[in-house]
C-alpha cells in the first residue's frame, strides 16, 4: 500500500500551510525547512509554483504520482473543468470522506480505518482508501467497530463543520455521499489551474 511516510512537519514548513494536519513548527519556524530555508530567494519561476501546487494536493490527499496522474486522466475528459473535476475526484475517495464525516481525525487514520476494514459502503467491507465514490452511496461504521475510542474520540471532537455534499446520521454512524462538491465550497487553498497548466505542457 503506496503511501508517503517521510516527516509531516517538514511538507507543512516547505507550503507554509498545515497540509498534513496542525504543526506546531509552522509558528516556530516560519521558514522553509534545509540550510538554506532561511535565505532562499523568495521568487519562483512559473514551472516552481505549478509544480508546487501540484505537490501540495498530492500531500493533502495522500496520493502518490502515478496514482495522481491517473485522477487527472479521468478529470480531463469528464465535462467540466478539468481543475474542478480533479479536486472533486480526490474529495470524492473513500479515505477522504470518512476524514470529512468526522469518523477519523486525520486522512492518514481515514487510511487505516479504512485499510482495517472498519468502514463499509453500501454495507459491503470497503478496504481500498482510493475507492471513489458515487452520489448516493452510504458509509457506515462495521457494528464491531463502533465501539473503537478511536472513532468515538474522533466524532466527540468534530461537532462543528459539516459539509454540504455529506448527510451524516449520528446515532447509527452512517454517512451519505450526497453529490460531489463544488468548487467553493472545497476548503482546500489550491489553485488547481496551476495544475492544469503543468500538466497540458
Amino acid at each position: 500500500m503506496a503511501r508517503y511516510t517521510g516527516p509531516k512537519a517538514k511538507i507543512s514548513r516547505r507550503y507554509g500551510e498545515p497540509i498534513m494536519g496542525p504543526s506546531k513548527a509552522l509558528t516556530k519556524k516560519n521558514y522553509p525547512p534545509g540550510v538554506h530555508g532561511r535565505g532562499r530567494r523568495s521568487k519562483k519561476s512559473e514551472y516552481a509554483l505549478q509544480l508546487m501546487e501540484k505537490q501540495k494536493v498530492k500531500y493533502t490527499y495522500g496520493i502518490l504520482e502515478k496514482q495522481f496522474r491517473n485522477i487527472f486522466q479521468k478529470a480531463s475528459v469528464k465535462e467540466g473543468i478539468t481543475g474542478e473535476n480533479l479536486l472533486k475526484l480526490c474529495e470524492a475517495r473513500l479515505d477522504n470522506t470518512v476524514y470529512r464525516l468526522g469518523i477519523a481525525p486525520t486522512r492518514r487514520a481515514a487510511r487505516q480505518l479504512v485499510a482495517h476494514k472498519h468502514l463499509m459502503v453500501d454495507g459491503e467491507i470497503v478496504n481500498i482508501p482510493s475507492y471513489s465514490l458515487r452520489p448516493g452511496q452510504t458509509i457506515s461504521v462495521r457494528e464491531k467497530s463502533k465501539s473503537l475510542e478511536a472513532i468515538s474520540d474522533s466524532l466527540a471532537g468534530h461537532t462543528s463543520k459539516r459539509f454540504t455534499w455529506l448527510e451524516w446520521e449520528g446515532s447509527q454512524l452512517t454517512g451519505k455521499f450526497i453529490s460531489y462538491p463544488e468548487r467553493d465550497q472545497i476548503p482546500e487553498n489550491v489553485n488547481e489551474q496551476l495544475i492544469v497548466e503543468l500538466y497540458s505542457k
